[in-house]
């Protein structure tokens, strides 16, 4: 019979000790392999959990535990202090946690069958090995760069790690810097645009797809492109980077249509799982060479762990396999992997991928499934996008926010969110992520009770609108159209589109073709209306045109109420608003 304890794969016990009070407890040696998000947490959470286990953590760079979100900020002098970055130190961990944490040291093979793992130290290139018990792998992920000409120059950055960060701030405050061209339209490429516009850097971006920031639709992505253009970005779409040439004054990024100057380059093009030492000793990896796991954090191998950028995991909504390189998932699934390793049972369970960013003035924030999401799952969706103010209008500063809502058309599960706004967005998503990990109907956000005072909501939450607009929909209560089919409307003559605006609001813009018949005046005026024709119904935010919807269907018209209203079609397609 076994003695109580941990064991590994071969059922060998770890090593165990006997403490001052006499009694024998595990004290197993793990090994982590990087020190940032996931290495870091799991560091802490171990010691927490096992006083006596021997933790080393190998960092290939020259800083453990520090805030990659933040890197852009420190670029842009938002943040002036580069110890801010750094969230604790080596000595700092082996003061607080007594950690050992090996900087500058870089892990270059896993043998399993032995528990072994060589080192290289970078800085004298001397060369170990180390033993383990438990080995979890947190290396991250690396930049991805195009196998193109130039692109090692000295003008060409990436933003991953703080030495990273430290050069590309040292260039772009010197003397003579007024033009960065960033390739990448996600997070990192958007943030570092916005922080070389707060260096009065002239900011060329260059984003080879259709959009900016992937993990938006394209419909609610457009206003955040308005927003880098509106604050002086040249953004470029279709944009695909050939070339970069040097020279002795600068970089000339060249594109298939066209070069742009630059004395700063960044490639913020996306990143690949840094999974090299699972592919090499025989661990299984899956999408994008990501490091498949259990929901025990567990690899393939029963003794080696894996979290965050690294990690395959499985999406909440789909429970597809997913690789979501995020900060909130990486230090779940490290605390997860440490209460396993400890042998105290926890499950991750599923990634729903939440996120937010502030770009100037403007807040974007998601979770859950979007539309591209959804398609390439096969997921059957409904949507609804509303339009709210961030609290009550009568107190003043409220500001408006789209709410973009996917759910099932059967029971109105909610499948994901997405919204765009200049206050109030990150509470609202965060409610909303909330609800999607409880498994909540668009039904159940009706009956949400939120905080309410003027100056921080109302007493109709956009959370609970947003419910209240999915629910009229799957009621049967309202038909609606969609932003995306206005093109091939306005080119109908078979329809009425009906615009029930205020006269005044009517001639500042609408659509072509539209029919202006104020919603107050709409019972004294159906005849005006012809029968038996399709009635396509805009606002400005979708409210009064559902209203006209109601009187129209009771009666006996064929009506359909544009989500989102005027305001967000003109976003979508500003070329079929007529001004």
């Amino acid at each position: 019979m076994k003695t109580p304890g941990l064991f590994d794969k071969s059922g060998k016990p770890v090593r165990r000790i006997v403490t001052e009070d006499g009694t024998e407890t595990d004290a197993p040696k793990i090994l982590i392999v990087g020190g940032v998000a996931g290495g870091a947490t799991a560091a802490a959470r171990l010691r927490r959990l096992n006083e006596y286990a021997e933790i080393i953590v190998f960092e290939r760079t020259g800083y453990v535990s520090y805030a990659n979100c933040g890197l852009p900020y420190y670029v842009g002098g938002v943040i002036g202090n580069k110890r801010a970055l750094t969230l604790q130190s080596p000595a700092g961990f082996a003061a607080r946690y007594n950690v050992e944490v090996r900087v500058g040291t870089e892990v270059i093979s896993v043998d399993p069958a032995a528990h072994t793992v060589k080192a290289r130290e970078l800085a004298t290139g001397r060369e170990y090995t180390e033993d383990y018990d438990r080995l979890l792998l947190a290396p991250g992920a690396r930049a991805v760069l195009p196998d193109i000409p130039g692109i090692h120059g000295k003008h060409v950055h990436t933003l991953r790690t703080v030495e990273d960060t430290l050069r590309l701030a040292e260039h772009a405050s010197r003397t003579g810097v007024k033009r960065a061209v960033v390739v990448g339209g996600g997070f990192i490429g958007l943030e570092a645009a916005e922080n070389f516009i707060h260096r009065n850097i002239n900011v060329t971006l260059l984003q080879r797809g259709r959009q900016v920031l992937p993990p938006l639709d394209e419909d609610m992505a457009v206003m955040l492109a308005e927003e880098l253009v509106g604050n002086g970005v040249d953004v470029r779409f279709g944009a695909h980077v050939t070339e970069i040439r040097e020279s002795a004054s600068g970089a000339e990024v060249i594109t298939q249509a066209g070069s742009y100057p630059a004395d700063i380059v960044l490639f913020a093009t996306g990143v690949m799982p840094e999974s090299d030492l699972a592919l090499a000793c025989g661990i299984e990896t899956g999408i994008k060479g990501a490091i498949v796991t259990d929901e025990f954090m567990n690899t393939s191998d029963p003794d080696i762990f894996a979290v965050g950028d690294v990690a395959q995991t499985d999406d909440l909504v789909t429970e597809s396999a997913v690789n979501v390189p995020l900060a909130g998932p990486a230090n779940r699934q490290a605390r997860i992997a440490a209460d396993n390793i400890c042998g105290r049972p926890d499950r991750y369970r599923g990634t729903q991928g939440t996120s937010v960013i502030k770009l100037f003035g403007l807040t974007a924030a998601s979770t859950g499934l979007n539309e591209k999401t959804a398609k390439k799952a096969g997921v059957r969706y409904l949507k609804t996008i509303t339009l709210s103010p961030s609290h009550a209008t009568y107190y003043p500063g409220a500001e408006e926010m789209f709410i973009k809502l996917l759910f099932t058309p059967d029971a109105g599960k909610l499948l994901g969110a997405q919204i765009v706004g200049r206050a109030g967005v990150d509470k609202r998503i965060d409610v909303l992520a909330v609800a999607l990990r409880a498994g909540m109907s668009v039904y159940d956000l009706t009956a949400l009770e939120l905080a309410y005072a003027p100056p921080f909501s109302s007493a109709k939450d956009p959370v609970n609108v947003a419910g209240y607009v999915a629910e009229n929909v799957l009621d049967g209560m309202v038909k609606q159209f969609h932003a995306e089919n206005l093109p091939e409307l306005c080119e109908r003559s078979d329809i009425i589109m009906l615009d029930v605006r205020t006269r005044g609001e009517f001639a500042t813009g609408h659509f072509s073709r539209a029919v202006n018949i104020p919603v107050d005046e709409l019972r004294q005026k159906l005849d005006y209306i012809p029968r038996g024709v399709p009635v396509y119904v805009n606002c400005r935010s979708g409210t009064r045109s559902y209203i006209a919807c109601r009187v129209l269907t009771a009666h006996g018209f064929e009506c359909y109420n544009l989500a989102g209203g005027a305001a967000f079609a003109a976003h979508v397609h500003p070329e079929l608003f007529v001004r």
